[in-house]
């Protein structure tokens, strides 16, 4: 009798035990996140700023937000990344957080993508100082805190070959700015891509400031796309017979003044450097900041004999080439039959 009640007590402790365990294992297969990860009641307390790199993996992401004092635990983190299913789509940036968050707010508010930070557009063919005056217009950055910047052109990766002039070398697209970012940042990041494109097009370290140069006074002159190739050949043509380039934005660029507003004094004075008329060549700088486009197309112009080209309609943009001074005359002719048409005679 007694063996009896000694195997039934056995059989009874072993019973509890494997339901014991079978519970939790079935609660585990069941929701795989049942255990207890240290996480806060929410909803936070102080704001915080915290990035999040690229590439970063859940796990390390949640390591960025504990050491930010926003979760409590990385585990916290990890299961409720895992659950939310847009948290795969989490990107990069700067985002505002609270401290102490739940790790499940935390992961939405991530997911959300609301980024503290600031997107600068420089569009092609702006010049230096628009360039200056956009980016401290529109960020934290401070025209002071350029000037700094620019006093050291090594700082920002300015190669040698420009002199120590950023004209040019600022490279239209569109810039994220994140918090704490500096005007040595945002203009190494400039200077960077425009030296990746020139590479990305086979222009060698030598060539760079001419090749700029005259993309620059093709993206001031030229309205349309098509029209890029051509004008790069004609200055290459007048270049060739040492002819003076005569471009009205270049005149425009050394007196600071709009090209339509150019006078003919203005365009007889010797005394500005940039003047095509008076001096041939090219002019000493870029006179803008040009896009890929006009880089390409003064590295592969078309082929022609153009030496001339005018707009024929102010309106519009539309340019006209020629070879010949006279037909040259005859497009000019054009133009002013239109100017006569629309009161600008």
């Amino acid at each position: 009798m007694r063996t009896s009640l000694v195997v039934v007590v056995v059989l009874a402790v072993v019973g509890a035990v494997a339901w014991k365990t079978w519970g939790d294992v079935s609660g585990f297969l069941t929701n795989p996140f049942a255990r207890s990860a240290e996480d806060y009641p929410g909803p936070g307390k102080d704001p915080v700023d915290v990035q999040i790199p690229q590439g970063a993996t859940g796990a390390q992401m949640g390591g960025v937000l504990l050491d930010a004092g926003v979760v409590a635990s990385v585990d916290a983190f990890k299961d409720a990344f895992a659950m939310n299913p847009g948290a795969a789509g989490i990107q990069p940036g700067t985002y505002a957080l609270l401290t102490e968050m739940r790790a499940s707010d935390a992961v939405a508010a991530l997911v959300k993508n609301e980024k503290v930070e600031t997107k600068v557009t420089i569009p092609e063919g702006f010049t230096a100082a628009q360039v200056f005056e956009r980016v401290a217009s529109v960020t934290t950055i401070t025209k002071d805190e350029i000037d700094a910047a620019l006093a050291d052109p090594a700082s920002i990766g300015l190669p040698a070959e420009a002199g120590g002039q950023v004209e040019g070398w600022l490279f239209p697209a569109t810039y994220t700015v994140q918090p704490g970012d500096s005007a040595v940042t945002l203009l190494s990041d400039m200077v960077a891509k425009t030296v990746a494109e020139l590479d990305a097009q086979g222009v060698a370290a030598a060539d760079r400031e001419d090749v700029l140069k005259k993309a620059s006074l093709v993206e001031r002159e030229a309205k349309y796309a098509p029209d890029r190739p051509m004008m790069a050949r004609a200055i290459d043509n007048r270049l060739a017979i040492d002819m003076p380039l005569q471009i009205d934005a270049s005149v425009a660029y050394g007196l600071a003044k709009p090209g339509t507003d150019l006078t003919t004094a203005d365009t007889q004075d010797a005394g500005n450097p940039y003047n095509t008329y008076a001096h041939k060549g090219l002019p000493p700088t870029p006179i803008a900041n040009p896009g890929a486009a006009s880089v390409e197309a003064v590295v592969h112009p078309a082929d022609g004999g153009w030496i001339f080209w005018t707009a024929v309609n102010l309106d519009t943009g539309e340019t006209k080439f020629a070879v010949t001074f006279e037909e040259h005359q005859k497009n000019v002719a054009e133009l002013r039959a239109w100017q006569a048409a629309n009161g600008q005679g």
